[in-house]
């Protein structure tokens, strides 16, 4: 065995699996896989977006990589007339705002981070890790149902400029299933990347193309903002959590802290004898994820933030008991590996010229500035939900996950790692096992626990039963290390093991 993949698309994975054929290591496979990403799903990710990944070698030494997007505005103050359009996203049992449009671009890290974390841990030739995904981006794939749901959800974004419905709307409609999708733009940007390694992007010919339709049509992002992005190497935040050590992304990110502060709740309780899904279960659950978000309302940054007192209070009120993008996780066979999580947001609706690259609408999404849009200063290093893990017992890890979700990805990798832990489950099981998110107002519940249970459930809190699982609850793409990859149905998910 070579190693194992999860993702959230089979061509995704396969880029991986073609860098592990080729003797390359997990972290040739995840850098792989994230170019691959942009291309075959294109509606969850993009090189002008951003992400993190946690690596850890074969040695146990572990590291954070922080490329996702910073603050825009070096260039001067904001324009008063900013291109920044809201958006209602239309899922089956909720709908979410967001806002897009040149005003809400914020500066893309993603392909930075690509090429350095290839620079500093991979071991083949760029030129051959990017091989297939080249090939990919010029030829196209045929269009599946999941990326046809995603491309319908997004349609008032991937035809918001001339340029973006040429390319994801060529037929004046939302690509179908069976649709062949391709962008040879991008396969003519990627061709150029073993001799430039994207410095055109950040600080040549493209970087003045990007500023001039900034400057012109209501953006924030400049040259100087593209010139000045740097990626972050970080020390990952560690929890233990009965007996096992979680390995996660640590501030100025909070997607991580609320991970770790949900175990810590959750460690508080012995769930010896309680029944997955049961009233005592959700009642549990339900309390975690209403203490997480009131830290967060707060301004809950990381574990440092706990207050005693305010932890007595959280501790009282939790009951007792009687007894969410998208993400790649690559492990190899020499024991090294990678925790991938990548986001464009939903997407600015804006390209940049002639590299068929979305850009992001990062500045347009209310979870990540609880301050309210535009109100950090330029060259800030924006917080993010996304979380990138992995799960250590006894110096082996164990499980290697992450998910994409927007505000879901906290509990959606909170319940699978309860899920493994507490409940004992089996990778395929945890993952597949219904889910449930406090949105602040109501518990948003999928489908598969007992409705007897969750109406009695609803006698004391606000319960908005789903009929089907869904994109909403996140994709908790994961691998065991010892040949178990596990790809989220919710979201076209895919998993191999690469022989």
């Amino acid at each position: 065995m070579k190693g194992v993949v999860a993702s959230g698309h089979p061509e995704t994975s396969e880029a991986a699996a073609v860098a592990l054929r080729a003797g390359g290591n997990a972290f040739d496979a995840v850098v792989a896989a994230g170019f691959a990403a942009a291309i075959a799903e294109p509606a969850l990710t993009s090189l002008g977006g951003g992400g993190f990944a946690l690596t850890r070698n074969a040695d146990g030494h572990a590291k954070l990589f922080d490329f996702f997007v910073d603050t825009p505005g070096r260039a001067g103050p904001p324009k008063p007339a900013l291109h920044f359009v809201p958006v209602t996203v239309e899922f089956p049992s909720s709908q979410q705002v967001f806002y897009v449009g040149l005003g809400s671009v914020a500066v893309p890290g993603m392909l930075k981070g690509l090429l350095h974390l290839h620079a500093k841990l991979g071991r083949m030739p760029l030129k051959e890790v990017l091989e297939p995904v080249i090939t990919l981006a010029r030829h196209g794939l045929d269009i599946g149902p999941g990326q046809a749901q995603f491309f319908r959800v997004l349609s008032p974004i991937m035809r918001l400029t001339h340029a973006s419905r040429l390319l994801y709307e060529p037929a004046g409609r939302p690509l179908q299933p069976g649709d062949r999708f391709a962008n040879p733009d991008l396969a003519d940007f990627l061709d150029t990347l073993p001799d430039t390694h994207g410095r055109e992007f950040y600080e040549g010919e493209i970087a003045a193309q990007i500023g001039a339709m900034m400057r012109d049509g209501g953006g924030l992002l400049s040259e100087a903002d593209l010139a000045a992005f740097e990626v972050h190497e970080r020390e990952p935040l560690a929890l233990d959590y009965r007996g096992y050590e979680l390995l996660t992304n640590p501030p100025p990110s909070f997607g991580g802290s609320l991970i770790a502060l949900q175990l810590k709740l959750l460690a508080t309780r012995s769930l010896a004898g309680v029944a997955f899904g049961g009233l005592e279960h959700l009642r549990l659950i339900t309390g975690v994820l209403q203490e997480a978000s009131r830290y967060r309302q707060r301004g809950f940054t990381g574990l440092a933030d706990l207050d005693d007192n305010v932890w007595d209070e959280s501790l009282q009120r939790l009951p007792q008991v009687s007894r969410g993008t998208t993400h790649v996780s690559v492990s190899d066979a020499a024991g090294n590996v990678a925790s991938l999580t990548s986001s464009g947001g939903e997407g600015s609706g804006c390209l940049v010229p002639g590299t068929g690259i979305m850009l992001n609408n990062m500045l347009g999404e209310d979870d990540l500035f609880p301050g309210g849009f535009h109100s950090l200063p330029p060259g800030v290093r924006v917080s993010s939900m996304m979380s990138p893990s992995a799960l250590v017992r006894d110096g082996r890890v164990e499980l290697v996950l992450g998910s994409g979700g927007s505000k879901r990805i906290r509990t959606a990798i909170f319940q699978v790692l309860s899920n493994v832990v507490d409940f004992g489950m089996d990778l395929g099981d945890a993952v597949r096992a219904p889910r449930v998110h406090w949105d602040d107002e109501t518990l948003q519940v999928e489908p598969g626990y007992d409705p007897d249970t969750v109406e009695t459930l609803a006698r004391d809190t606000p319960v908005n039963p789903w009929a089907v699982q869904d994109v909403y609850f996140g994709g908790v793409h994961s691998v065991d290390p010892r040949g178990v990859g596990v790809g989220d149905a919710r979201r076209g998910g895919h998993a191999m093991v690469v022989e």
